[in-house]
């Protein structure tokens, strides 16, 4: 085992052994209490059941016929959850076919940062995370339910059902994808698309068309994003089948995959002998190794939160040291867009996870010794699905990588280090996302310009300000202040700056998109500016110094900046498009470094 990863494992578990030891003595509590409808009235589990046919009552009356509850994020105009509405049907009839009932349990909110990118709308984006949380928790307290089949894919849907999950970690759960879109117009093309619009050079209707080009069809995304970084990581914490996470919708393969999802939690309730909760496969290493596959494929941001979250939802503690020390362990081995021009289909092709998981195994970078969803070890994982005479079959994953443009063993890595670097100094704590900036622009030290909206920006450079050097400073931007929107709209114009030749960087309290690109950026900047953070006394001039080699953020040369007053934009906007219902959110939001959360202490 490399021992960089085993001693911050080690350290994580030594932090954690209070809090993970109430949180396992809580859910075994709950597990000793047998097959909960053993314990409703008869009136409660009439009511259970009195929507199901005359075999699912007759089964249900009983305590020993296993009832899966199925937590869906199903709508149908957002293309990733658009193929969840068949998804039922066929686990209902798998269910029947092994002498089990499924029922729908309830449906989580599946909100699409894609949609509301740069709008309103975005203020509300993070904090869904957490309502999908309370809504999976209220879906499974009608305690019904021997096993727990979760439907979800997108950006908060994942982490949201987990940590909901988590407080039913008594109960076994696997997560059941719907997978990505079959690929469109090239990643790189529509970035310089982007660009060209921010520039002026093409018009809305060009801007659409090529967009509805890369946009297209029924799943995910394809770009690298937080919605297929989500895919990765419940493979790596072996919550989700091995090979399913890039399998197109509407395919054979797909079906199958949904069907032996049935198979294998059913199997893992406390009914048989092979009962493995939740609780029991979410430790400190599926952690690490969920941390892991996130350095080493590059994947979003957006997860040094999230992970914070689960993981507290576990009674695991981990901060951004704990990345930032794990990254100079854990080399690059793909480049999927932002990091490259290819999409998660190509990196699929290639060998993709299964690929990825033996080889880094094999050189020491992951826990093998974990629960998974198929049992003991992490090498349950070392294998891919095809489809043989109609029915699933197993077999052994590829030895070689097909493209070593997208996809590399540990011994050729793209880099040696991660990609993810703690920054720190007079200006608080960020990350730094390096993967997909190129090393020429690792560090800048250059005078601020401070803006308090994307909007702000966006005129800025219509109106010709920003032709020179500069950090551009976004702050009030974090959890209390607005929810902590992505602030990807800023991208394309930080971009074209660049392309010009100008030395430009950001810094903000708020987010960047799972699809943060090539432009120098220290996002996440805890304490944020309404919670008294110094990224709030920032004035325009200021000298800024980024370095993501040296881990450094601060201000130069202002003798007087610890002492200085914060400036005033006047209070956010916190009203219209729903804003107004998440003030409990905001005033009891954690901070970005503590998972940004409702669920913790501030």
């Amino acid at each position: 085992m490399n021992p960089i990863i085993e001693s911050v494992t080690d350290r994580i578990a030594k932090r954690s052994a209070q809090s993970r030891g109430n949180y396992l003595a809580r859910i075994h509590a709950a597990a000793s209490d047998g097959p909960v409808r053993g314990g409703l009235a008869c009136s409660n589990l009439a009511h259970g059941f009195a929507a199901c046919g005359s075999a699912e009552k007759q089964a249900l009356k009983g305590t020993v016929v296993p009832n899966i509850g199925v937590v869906t994020a199903y709508n149908d105009m957002l293309s990733a959850h658009q193929p969840f509405e068949n998804y039922p049907a066929i686990i209902r009839k798998a269910a029947a076919a092994r002498g089990a009932v499924a029922q729908v349990a309830g449906g989580v909110p599946a909100m699409c940062d894609g949609v509301t990118q740069g709008t309103d709308s975005m203020d509300l984006s993070l904090f869904s995370r957490d309502v999908i949380a309370l809504s999976t928790a209220v879906a499974l307290s009608h305690n019904m339910f021997d096993a727990v089949l979760c439907l979800g894919i997108c950006d908060k849907i994942i982490p949201g059902l987990l940590i909901g999950a988590l407080s039913f970690g008594h109960l076994p759960v696997v997560f059941v994808p719907a997978g990505p879109m079959v690929s469109g117009l090239g990643n790189k093309e529509k970035a310089r698309i982007r660009e060209e619009y921010a520039a002026g050079k093409i018009g809305r209707e060009e801007l659409l068309e090529a967009e509805s080009a890369a946009y297209h069809a029924p799943g995910t995304c394809t770009f690298y994003g937080t919605a297929n970084s989500n895919q990765m990581l419940m493979e790596f914490m072996g919550l989700q089948l091995p090979g399913g996470s890039f399998v197109n919708p509407g395919t054979q393969l797909r079906d199958l995959l949904t069907q032996d999802a049935v198979g294998t939690v059913l199997e893992a309730t406390h009914l048989g002998d092979k009962y493995l909760p939740l609780a029991d496969l979410l430790d400190e290493k599926a952690i690490v190794n969920g941390i892991v596959g996130l350095l080493a494929t590059g994947g979003s941001t957006n997860h040094t939160i999230h992970l914070v979250a689960i993981a507290a939802a576990a009674g695991i503690q981990i901060d951004w040291q704990d990345f930032s020390d794990l990254s100079a362990a854990v080399p690059q081995l793909s480049r999927v867009y932002p990091n490259g021009s290819a999409d998660v289909n190509h990196f699929h092709a290639a060998g993709g996870l299964g690929f990825l998981i033996t080889d880094m195994l094999d050189n020491g970078l992951l826990h093998e010794n974990v629960n998974t969803i198929l049992g003991p070890g992490l090498r349950n994982f070392c294998r891919e699905p095809k489809v043989k005479n109609d029915k699933l079959d197993w077999q052994d994953v590829q030895p070689e990588s097909l493209d070593a443009d997208i996809l590399r063993p540990c011994s050729k890595p793209f880099s040696a280090h991660g990609g993810l670097q703690l920054v720190t100094g007079n200006l608080g704590r960020a990350v730094v996302k390096t993967s997909a900036v190129d090393s020429a622009h690792h560090s800048i030290t250059a005078p601020a310009r401070v803006f308090h909206s994307q909007q702000a920006f966006v005129d800025a450079f219509n109106n010709d300000e920003l032709e020179q050097d500069f950090v551009a400073v976004v702050c009030r931007q974090g959890p209390r202040a607005n929810g902590m929107p992505e602030l990807h709209k800023l991208t394309p114009y930080l971009g074209v700056l660049q392309n010009r030749g100008f030395k430009v960087a950001l810094i903000t309290d708020g987010r960047m998109s799972g699809a943060s690109g090539k432009v120098l950026s220290a996002i996440h900047v805890t304490p944020e500016a309404v919670a008294g953070g110094p990224v709030g006394k920032i004035r325009d001039g200021d000298l800024i110094c980024i370095d993501a080699e040296k881990g450094i953020l601060n201000v130069n040369g202002e003798d007087g900046f610890a002492t200085r007053e914060a400036s005033d934009p006047g209070a956010a906007w916190q009203t219209g498009m729903g804003r107004e219902l998440f003030a409990a959110f905001r005033e009891r939001a954690t901070g970005a470094e503590q998972g940004a959360t409702l669920f913790g202490e501030r």
